[in-house]
């Protein structure tokens, strides 16, 4: 089963009603009545045109008429996210809207494929400690309702441990300093290098002991820069299947889409908005 239909599968039971402010695009409305027939979300078309159907959706979901909203395929990032954060806002406990993209990658560990998490590649460009840190927390926060597996975080930088010297490998140590003193009980390492944070023989190697090393599946990036040509090359020339950006830190869901979107990526970011929903009212 891929990460797609196990997302469909875990959303069935939930009946959580999302709306979509894009049903004139072809895909959404593909998207929207496979939904429906699967019985994977209760889809809600918001029946207004132009540019205020985003901003309809927001206040249907803010007055609890649905769950969660998903746009994107029509609008820019920057018009989500602005909806985002003047009609939802953000938790009280959150200081910077950020994102993640689950990137399903093929076996390169002998477990079989694996969902990786990419942080931030949609939001924030340029993150100092104190953001890099909270943008962590949030996507450990996110994959713990959305994958369901522990995270292991590795913040990645061109050093490992010491390697090399720069003002940003100086942020990620920071970051990792705040990031462990607010979750002692995430497995959390860096700075590391990719291959260090992803393959055991290469952490043992240049990073022995190391809590996440070799074992990490959240991946902190230090920079937008980074993170977003960093999907983009996952996806495009290891095949991967990139699903998001997922918002992170707003009250209730509300999600992004890619502009090229697929149907079936309309449907999976869907299925997550509905896992996403109830969190704000005491779901773990």
């Amino acid at each position: 089963m891929t990460f797609g239909e196990r997302l469909e599968a875990r959303a069935r039971p939930l009946g959580r009603r999302i709306a979509f402010p894009e049903g004139d695009d072809p895909r959404v409305a593909e998207a929207v009545a496979v939904l429906g027939r699967r019985g994977v979300v209760e889809p809600v078309v918001v029946e207004e045109a132009g540019a205020g159907a985003l901003s309809r959706a927001a206040g249907m979901l803010t007055g609890g008429t649905v769950d969660g909203v998903v746009a994107g395929a029509v609008h820019t990032s920057a018009e989500v996210i602005r909806v985002g954060l003047k009609g939802v806002g953000l938790r009280a406990d959150v200081r910077t809207l950020s994102s993640s993209f689950f990137m399903e990658v093929r076996d390169f560990r002998g477990r079989g494929s694996e969902v990786l998490t990419f942080t931030d590649a949609g939001v924030v460009p340029d993150p100092g400690p104190r953001s890099l840190a909270e943008i962590a927390g949030e996507a450990v926060r996110l994959r713990r309702r959305v994958v369901g597996d522990a995270p292991h975080v590795a913040f990645l930088s061109y050093s490992t441990r010491g390697s090399a010297a720069g003002r940003s490998v100086d942020r990620v140590r920071k970051a990792v300093e705040r990031f462990r003193r607010a979750y002692p009980e995430v497995p959390a390492d860096g700075e590391l290098q990719a291959d260090a944070a992803l393959i055991p023989a290469v952490a043992r190697a240049k990073a022995p002991g190391s809590a996440a090393g070799g074992k990490a599946n959240v991946l902190v990036f230090p920079s937008l820069d980074a993170a977003n040509i960093a999907y983009k090359l996952v996806e495009r020339l290891a095949g991967a299947t990139a699903l998001g950006p997922i918002l992170q830190g707003l009250r209730l869901p509300l999600n992004d889409l890619s502009r090229g979107a697929s149907v079936g990526d309309i449907m999976h970011v869907a299925a997550i908005t509905a896992l996403m929903a109830g969190e704000t009212n005491g779901s773990p």
